[in-house]
């Protein structure tokens, strides 16, 4: 339920900024954004309800997060307005929320009908011909992107440059505050230090071009969205991010995005820029796009413990981090892993036993709950139990998991400490490489140890079957 102090100070905007407006007839927020809300909002304009959006920043409070060189709202409006000047579709940027108008950082926008949710552009029988055409038209849209002039357009101005080597150390010193160890993620950030493509030519990246931030209907895409990450660097990251596993939404035969192959991408790519793509250099930019994503869903558990929008959302998040942790086993290390054996827990005498409340709980908010509900309410009741299966998961699972790591830390280290300490053990020789990369038991138990937490948090992950199917 959004207050009424918001719905006036909206209100209010709405009349004085857009001509012919007299005021809000409604205004709802949607369930997608971890990072920035959105919202659905009907203006009444020239006697019409006309329906408009409004992104804004978490809480309606200003960004500080300089670890990750955000622009910030104002410049995500600007870097739209100057990509749909350069052919890039986009929504109409309406206005910048200023301080007098008491909403925090954001900008009321166009509303455009069209797909957003990167599972349904996959499978919609609807899309069904426009899909295998997203793959070209996306690499067309890039090259677009990547040829604005920053320095005539003023985006030189706003946003960092950041180099690939620059980008990874940034990456991983934001994940080294967070206080958990976590060893495939510094494995990877090793490789990537050990295999830094050539100094590219730096170009504006969207940073966040992927299946799920792009708006599609039946004629192809209409939008590109969240430029939230935007920065100058090199062009391939966001060649590489669409191709990660995390947006492939299950299709893992389809890498661009769940819908479309590697090829045609980089024709669409090579058609309008003239550039040739290299395809190594793509595949670290994928290998990034997974260390990237492992460390951001990290930083929403963090967020929850520290932000303004302690959702329920955001912990769930921070448990996805494992399904970017076997993408890059997959990527990196591939090999078999064993799963551990699940206790089973109805053999507890206890009346009722643990996982007889946690279903409890789970079943009321996926049934009353979302029944009774719509929106953004039925939505997080989905996630709050999407959690509760993880719990479930854990007890059965999770003892058996944390003593076979421990004990192949041991073997591994040659030490006799508690199961966090040989981790903090193995991650710091991984950040000062006194632990080698080919060191000859560690691919054997990080595959095992991520296998292992991703069949808690989320085993139906496209890439633990495809960890699995390696066994």
């Amino acid at each position: 339920m959004l207050d009424a102090d918001f719905k006036a100070k909206l209100n209010a905007v709405l009349a004085a900024r857009l001509p012919g407006c007299d005021g809000l007839a409604f205004v709802e927020r949607l369930s997608g954004g971890a990072s920035q809300e959105t919202y659905r909002i009907y203006a009444r304009i020239d006697g019409e309800k006309r329906p408009l959006a409004l992104r804004r920043s978490a809480g309606g409070l200003k960004r500080n997060d300089t670890a990750s060189n955000a622009p910030g709202l104002p410049a995500e409006a600007q870097l739209m307005r100057v990509a749909l000047a350069a052919g890039v579709p986009e929504p109409e940027v309406f206005h910048v929320l200023e301080d007098a108008d008491g909403l925090g950082e954001g900008f009321l926008m166009e509303w455009l009908d069209g797909e957003t949710l990167g599972a349904r552009i996959v499978r919609l029988p609807e899309l069904a011909a426009a899909r295998p055409k997203l793959a070209f038209e996306c690499g067309r849209i890039l090259a677009r992107i990547h040829g604005i002039d920053v320095r005539a357009a003023g985006l030189d101005q706003v946003l960092e440059t950041t180099t690939p080597v620059e980008f990874i150390g940034h990456t991983w010193e934001r994940y080294q505050q967070f206080p958990t160890p976590q060893p495939m993620i510094d494995y990877a950030g090793r490789w990537l230090l050990d295999h830094l493509p050539d100094a590219p030519d730096l170009k504006l990246v969207h940073n966040d071009f992927r299946n799920g931030n792009l708006m599609v209907n039946a004629d192809g895409v209409i939008a590109v969205l969240d430029w939230e990450g935007a920065h100058i660097g090199d062009p391939m990251r966001d060649l590489g991010w669409i191709c990660t596993n995390s947006w492939r939404f299950g299709k893992t035969d389809l890498p661009v995005g769940g819908f479309g192959h590697y090829e045609d991408l980089f024709a669409g790519y090579e058609s309008e820029s003239g550039v040739q793509v290299d395809p190594e250099q793509v595949k670290f930019w994928e290998v990034f796009g997974s260390f990237w994503w492992a460390i951001g869903c990290l930083s929403m558990a963090e967020h929850y413990r520290s932000g303004p929008d302690a959702s329920v959302e955001r912990p769930a998040i921070g448990r996805r981090t494992s399904e970017c942790q076997v993408d890059l086993v997959n990527l990196l290390i591939p090999g078999p892993a064993t799963l551990v054996k699940a206790e089973d827990l109805t053999a507890a005498t206890d009346m009722p036993r643990l996982d007889e409340l946690l279903i409890s709980v789970r079943d009321y908010l996926r049934g009353e709950v979302m029944n009774e509900t719509q929106g953004r309410t039925s939505f997080l009741a989905r996630v709050a139990g999407n959690s509760l299966d993880i719990v479930l998961r854990d007890l059965a699972s999770g003892p058996a998991h944390r003593e076979a790591e421990h004990q192949r830390l041991q073997a591994l280290l040659g030490e006799d400490a508690d199961l966090d300490a040989l981790r903090r053990r193995l991650t710091q020789g991984l950040r000062d490489g006194s632990i080698p990369l080919d060191h000859p038991s560690l691919p054997e138990h990080l595959r095992n140890t991520v296998v292992n937490q991703v069949a808690i948090d989320q085993p139906k992950y496209s890439g633990f079957k495809t960890a699995m199917e390696m066994a």
